[in-house]
């Protein structure tokens, strides 16, 4: 497979691009960002692009890929959880109508779009939009708690800081309550299967990315 990564320098991404990097059925990345991932590898290709709502300067080194797996999060949601997500998808759905798409979004997401929660809300409009695209398929992954493994780090220092001090009870939460706790490795392993083999429904919650 030929993937495409948003997100590579976040946390969960991060994690995503280790285990594609070391999968042998992945045959190149591509990282895209507003950063550089500061990683060398034979497979890893990277574009630091700074408008994520305008991908037309990009547009042709975007398309040829089988998979794309969107790892962003951002605070601002409306226009970067929404705006951005579409932006992208719908620029990779012209170019690959036989890509699947993998977007992480997480636990609580509201489907309906009428609850009370605002995020909840914008993120279940960006999942139900994604759904309509015209790609070969597309998956949800709605992890709740992310236990990072591998010297993965959050590039926010306090949640950073809660991570190690919490590293002994995330491991036994992540074997006690998979409903509840996965881990970077998981989460980039459960993609690249999801993206290969397919999965029966759409949503994926934590305890699925842990089944795969």
């Amino acid at each position: 497979m030929r993937v495409v990564l948003f997100g590579a320098t976040g946390m969960v991404g991060q994690g995503v691009l280790r285990e594609c990097l070391l999968d042998p059925e992945i045959e190149s990345v591509l990282a895209v960002g507003r950063s550089p991932t500061g990683q060398r590898h034979a497979k890893l290709h990277e574009i630091v692009h700074n408008d994520f709502l305008d991908f037309s300067r990009i547009e042709s080194q975007l398309a040829g890929y089988d998979a794309c797996f969107f790892c962003m999060s951002e605070e601002q949601y409306r226009r970067l959880t929404y705006d951005i997500t579409l932006a992208a998808a719908r620029t990779l759905a012209k170019l690959n109508p036989q890509m699947v798409f993998i977007y992480v979004t997480g636990r609580g997401t509201d489907s309906s779009e009428r609850g009370k929660l605002m995020w909840a809300r914008v993120k279940g409009k960006t999942e139900n939009d994604l759904l309509k695209l015209p790609f070969k398929a597309a998956y949800m992954f709605r992890p709740a708690g992310i236990q990072p493994l591998h010297g993965i780090r959050s590039k926010t220092g306090w949640v950073q800081a809660i991570y190690v001090g919490t590293a002994p009870l995330l491991s036994l939460l992540n074997r006690l309550t998979p409903t509840y706790m996965t881990t970077t490795e998981q989460v980039g392993r459960a993609m690249i299967k999801v993206a290969r083999d397919g999965y029966p429904k759409p949503v994926l919650e934590s305890d699925d990315i842990n089944r795969m």
